[in-house]
């Protein structure tokens, strides 16, 4: 497990040969060093923090959320998410923009709200985060892997072409 600390951007995290518990005590170590709000995640001078849930901050369902995708949207039943998880350590990457080029930041206005997203063409990953008005902040939504065929990305791509003329 230590050695999955040590991986970089755009290494994938190896995770196939533990059991679940010793995957979900790797991906929390990952978590914990580089995504909880007291680590100062910064983007663009605002600092970062996990999305509330009911008013407080949940870092295990934040946690729970980063690491599954929705597979019924009707129930909101969510799964493990291999891509996601083998790419944990690369949303503090993105998101202190360590990475210039290939990588598109725009914000969209959406019916939740306005969103601000941190694409990289290259490896089709995304970093989605909610900019708020009142306090100068983020909060990260989610981040994932665009996947599928051609369409996935066009789709994602149209977001792009709705962009804002600023950044959020």
């Amino acid at each position: 497990m230590p050695f999955n600390l040590i991986k970089k951007y755009n290494q994938l995290l190896e995770l196939n040969s533990y059991t679940e518990k010793q995957r979900a005590v790797c991906l929390r170590q990952i978590y914990d060093r580089d995504i909880v709000p007291d680590k100062k995640i910064i983007f663009r001078t605002k600092p970062l923090n996990p999305t509330p849930h009911e008013n407080k901050i949940d870092l295990d369902r934040h946690f729970y959320h980063l690491t599954t995708k929705t597979v019924d949207e009707k129930t909101k039943q969510r799964e493990y998410d291999k891509d996601r998880c083998e790419r944990l350590h690369w949303v503090k990457f993105h998101i202190e923009e360590k990475k210039k080029e290939d990588v598109l930041v725009f914000s969209v206005k959406e019916p939740q709200g306005i969103r601000t997203y941190i694409y990289d063409s290259v490896e089709k990953f995304v970093v989605v985060l909610e900019p708020l008005r009142k306090v100068e902040e983020y909060y990260l939504l989610t981040a994932y892997l665009i996947q599928g065929r051609d369409n996935a990305r066009d789709k994602f791509m149209k977001k792009y072409k709705r962009k804002l003329d600023v950044v959020y």
